[in-house]
């Protein structure tokens, strides 16, 4: 298995420890040189891609993989890795698996409702509505080009050096209450295992890679406190909280998202929920990361 990431950064770094020991290479971009060290130290040869140019270095690597990741977000202009390497990978003799990171966003709101792959996708953001159209791009370019595409469509990410204990402790932390809204999350522990399973299978298709628990993020803070032995910050009404309008807007969006189906190829979740990954974290002190 020879590995392509574009996009090598929270996820992607996971994926290369995780695929490591049955990949005979791993090859990773990233936008600045001066995170390339950070590429090495985690098994990967960095690659520098900005969106806008394949050089060659990285075209040699893209032409040799058997395996991609793009976890790199669209823009206005469509997904930058199919703008620039289209033909590229479609001549890629070699691959088999290409697996694109999207959200749990494209479902839109659903009033708190359950959502699985076959609910109707209604994004409402703008950046929904593009990960929706680059979903549906990658999808169409696996058939052409008869390659395997996995969309793995995550909540919220969260792990070492990201999470609710790392906020309390450094006081960025807050309780807001909105009656009603739920989250879901998933460990970037578990993306890595996800993007494992189905790059081994060479599976195509979307799957939810999210926990078993949606619930409210206030939930999550307060456990947060307990496990540290300190005070949770005060509850804040979401009327009432002074947020960014991109914090606002995933308010606005409420669902409950169903794992089934990731599931049902074989996948056990190291976290099936937040207490179980901060309660782990917390004891083995993983908490704050690199």
């Amino acid at each position: 298995m020879r590995v392509m990431i574009f996009g090598a950064g929270f996820s992607g770094r996971r994926f290369a420890r995780e695929i490591g020991p049955e990949a005979d290479h791993v090859a990773g971009t990233t936008r600045s040189a001066e995170k390339a060290d950070a590429l090495r130290a985690a098994g990967i040869e960095p690659l520098l891609f900005d969106g806008s140019a394949i050089d060659r270095s990285l075209a040699a690597r893209v032409k040799d993989c058997t395996h991609m990741v793009v976890s790199i977000a669209p823009n206005d202009a469509g997904d930058p890795v199919l703008l620039q390497a289209a033909d590229l990978i479609g001549n890629a003799p070699r691959l088999k698996w290409i697996g694109y990171l999207s959200t749990v966003g494209v479902y839109g709101n659903h009033d708190g409702a359950w959502v699985d792959e076959e609910t109707e996708c209604r994004p409402v953001s703008k950046r929904s509505i593009q990960r929706c159209a680059a979903e549906s791009a990658w999808l169409e370019f696996g058939r052409e080009h008869n390659i395997a595409v996995a969309v793995l469509r995550l909540s919220g990410i969260y792990g070492p050096g990201r999470n609710a204990l790392v906020n309390l402790d450094r006081g960025t932390a807050r309780r807001l209450v909105k009656p009603g809204q739920v989250f879901n999350r998933i460990h970037v522990d578990d993306i890595a295992a996800a993007m494992r399973l189905l790059a081994q299978g060479n599976r195509a298709g979307i799957y939810n890679v999210t926990d078993d628990e949606p619930a409210p993020p206030q939930d999550v803070v307060a456990c947060a406190a307990e496990l540290m032995g300190v005070t949770p910050p005060p509850e804040i009404a979401f009327e009432e909280a002074e947020l960014s309008p991109m914090a606002r807007s995933f308010y606005g969006e409420n669902k409950r998202v169903s794992n089934a189906r990731i599931k049902s190829e074989g996948l056990e979740f190291r976290y099936p929920n937040y207490r179980a990954a901060l309660e782990k974290m917390w004891r083995d002190g993983g908490w704050k990361g690199a």
